[in-house]
């Protein structure tokens, strides 16, 4: 997705969120469990963007409401190498995101990256929900 690449690679984290759907889910590559809504997706690729380095995207393949983006950055000297795999709904915001990386040594040290982020993920998130679901 066009959109997602511009704002990722803008690092307007902003414009990320608005392009999900309010029930987004989200596979991580590190967690078994989904994660889903709006709130919870949008803190944690806050947090992802601030534990990557060098991100860059260096494909990207579109099938209709289905995309691929391939990525390589760095977690402090660890590479990484991975895939968004993204499905537009038809309003064209984005419902599932599944992210993907190698090689494991990378898995390890984001699952680490992003466990040290969590506390403000899990902020975040709750500042975003609304009134009523909190």
């Amino acid at each position: 997705m066009k959109e997602f690449r511009a704002a990722i690679e803008a690092r307007d984290f902003d414009g990320v969120g608005a392009l999900f759907a309010d029930d987004v889910v989200f596979r991580s590559p590190v967690a078994f469990k989904p994660y889903e809504g709006r709130p919870i997706v949008h803190a944690i690729i806050r947090g992802v963007g601030r534990v990557f380095e060098d991100f860059r995207y260096v494909n990207e393949i579109a099938d209709g409401a289905d995309s691929v983006l391939v990525f390589e950055t760095r977690i402090g000297d660890v590479t990484v190498h991975g895939a968004d795999f993204i499905h537009a709904n038809e309003a064209g915001l984005i419902d599932e995101l599944t992210v993907m990386v190698r090689p494991l040594k990378a898995a390890h040290a984001l699952a680490d990256a992003m466990a040290a982020q969590f506390e403000q993920i899990q902020t975040e998130a709750a500042a975003a929900m609304p009134e009523g679901l909190k």
